[in-house]
């Protein structure tokens, strides 16, 4: 905890197009938490290179990331926005928890399993210990909750552990992290495979609506939703396609599943899908001008991205300097 509030700690990579699944699940809602925690949202390059990347995309996109996150309506004066890369912490933490990870435990993970099998021909040692970069960005701020996903929680649950662990060995050095469990953002699924996750990642490129897709496109995606032949405006398992263009309008109009049903009742897919589509357009649009005019200003970004690394780096370094000293490491002279 830093002064009155807890400390909530989120990230999301700098690789691929964030989409409206990323927007509307997470981002939006990271927005209103800034009142009630002291929040660290971290871009994490760091994570990225798991994968090989073209270095100045990746640097292209970290700072586009970095600055959406501002256009989203985090303000960087309440909210800790930074480069994972700017603050040293991470790596030197995520090394002593290695030390305190079990061979098993990163066995056990699913995500490497998943990745492992997408990129069969880089298997490096980063993404076998990824998790426990993950725990040292969670424990380094000793952050009280995370946001996580279904697919994060077994990440969490490790952290946890290694938390656990080394606060057993060494006293209460740790703060013990739970997931946040607050308002749910919108599950959002693919438009073409409504059984999968939105994902910028999609091979698929009419799967998701990219944040900084034009309105044609967002429109065009929206039509070519896959549905069904029922031409019934129903909220129902039976008919994925239709419930996720339900669960997408809802939240972009701020109304529930059941009145966007009475909303459109008797109408057809053919009215149904191009409202979706201009329900889409006017969230991403403020967004999308928002993100342009920050662009622009290089001189403010920059010193946004200098301003809180060396907020990161002071917060980060009172742990580091606790842990380093607890394993045993000699004091620095200063």
């Amino acid at each position: 905890m830093i002064g009155e509030k807890k400390v909530l700690f989120s990230g999301m990579q700098a690789t691929g197009n964030l989409t409206l699944g990323n927007y509307l699940g997470a981002l939006k809602n990271w927005v209103s938490l800034s009142d009630e925690y002291e929040c660290f949202y971290s871009v994490v390059d760091m994570h990225s290179i798991t994968i090989r990347q073209d270095p100045a995309e990746l640097r292209k996109r970290a700072r586009n990331l970095l600055t959406l996150y501002i256009a989203a309506g985090l303000d960087p004066k309440k909210n800790c926005i930074y480069y994972q890369s700017h603050v040293s912490g991470h790596a030197e933490l995520a090394w002593i928890l290695n030390c305190f990870t079990y061979m098993g435990e990163l066995n056990r993970m699913t995500q490497f399993k998943d990745k492992s099998a997408k990129h069969a021909d880089n298997i490096n040692a980063g993404l076998f210990t990824y998790p426990v970069l993950m725990a040292a960005d969670i424990l380094l701020y000793q952050a009280d909750v995370v946001p996580v996903g279904i697919d994060q929680m077994q990440h969490l649950e490790l952290t946890r552990n290694i938390a656990e662990r080394f606060n057993n060995l060494y006293g209460d050095v740790f703060t013990v992290p739970e997931p946040y469990i607050g308002k749910v953002g919108a599950k959002i699924m693919s438009l073409q495979d409504p059984s999968k996750k939105m994902s910028k990642s999609d091979e698929n490129p009419n799967g998701s609506i990219y944040l900084m897709d034009d309105p044609d496109t967002i429109m065009r995606k929206c039509k070519r939703a896959v549905t069904d032949s029922e031409a019934c405006i129903a909220y129902r398992d039976e008919q994925p396609g239709i419930k996720n263009l339900i669960d997408i309008y809802s939240a972009c109009t701020g109304k529930t599943p059941q009145e966007t049903v009475a909303e459109f009742a008797g109408k057809g897919y053919g009215e149904f899908k191009p409202a979706v589509g201009e329900a889409v357009i006017s969230v991403l649009k403020p967004l999308q001008d928002e993100f342009a005019r920050l662009s622009k200003d290089k001189a403010y970004i920059d010193s946004i991205i200098k301003e809180n690394a060396e907020k990161a780096s002071y917060v980060s370094t009172k742990t580091l300097r606790k842990v380093q000293r607890k394993v045993g490491f000699p004091d620095r002279i200063r």
